[in-house]
């Protein structure tokens, strides 16, 4: 099926982090190369208008906090609560956290702190474009944690460190995931390596979560839910 799927850029990945993909690309080069794509710079203020032709849209991660009251961020919450209900939403990271603000959540920094490497988290609630198998393991890159869930939406996954790590809503058609199925995997090994530098990980943290990476994952099996989901609209 060909889909214009519109990318919300709330961010960048950080700048002494050379080599990478912008956080867009990741997402248009792991999702679909059947899909076109266009990036709407929310940070600079860029969102979507009425008649752009987009059938969907995926919202990226960010180094910012939904809770930092900076303009941009305010002005994505409203455009989201004012958003097309029956176009599919899809948010990662930052964009569960700020699809949680926006509609009455909670968001705050986990006092137990970074989570980082492959997380394995347990779906609750399978969902029509999920498959049969509830348990699934992604990569992972956040402080931040949804603690108080939106009226309307109801979680579908968690984990003992993540409880809330993914959410469906039931007044539009949108589905947001804590993790990164989007992420390349020495992508996630760099991230864990730099904030072992900068002293956010304990060494004990750090190499725990670089041996997560030796194992297994199931982005390529969430990203088939995620492409489910969008094309089921």
């Amino acid at each position: 099926m060909t889909l214009k799927i519109g990318i919300l850029r709330t961010g960048d990945p950080p700048a002494d982090m050379v080599g990478f993909a912008t956080y867009p690309e990741m997402v248009s080069a792991s999702l679909s190369s059947s899909y076109s794509y266009k990036t709407f710079d929310v940070v600079a203020g860029e969102l979507p208008r009425t008649g752009e032709g987009v059938d969907g849209y995926v919202i990226t991660g960010s180094p910012a906090g939904v809770y930092d009251g900076e303009r941009w961020i305010e002005s994505f919450k409203e455009w989201l609560r004012t958003s097309d209900r029956n176009r599919p939403i899809v948010g990662i990271c930052f964009g569960h956290q700020v699809m949680a603000e926006a509609f009455g959540g909670e968001v705050r920094k986990s006092e137990k702190g970074w989570g980082g490497g492959l997380q394995t988290y347990e779906a609750t609630e399978l969902q029509p474009w999920m498959d049969g198998d509830p348990r699934y393991v992604l990569p992972a890159a956040h402080q931040d944690q949804v603690i108080r869930v939106p009226e309307t939406a109801q979680v579908i996954a968690g984990s003992p460190f993540c409880p809330v790590a993914a959410l469906v809503y039931r007044d539009r058609k949108a589905v947001t995931f804590q993790a990164h199925p989007e992420f390349p995997r020495d992508y996630t090994e760099a991230l864990v390596r730099r904030r072992l530098r900068l002293g956010t990980l304990t060494p004990e943290q750090g190499a725990r979560a670089l041996s997560s990476l030796e194992g297994p994952d199931d982005r390529g099996r969430v990203l088939g839910w995620i492409r489910r989901f969008l094309e089921s609209a």
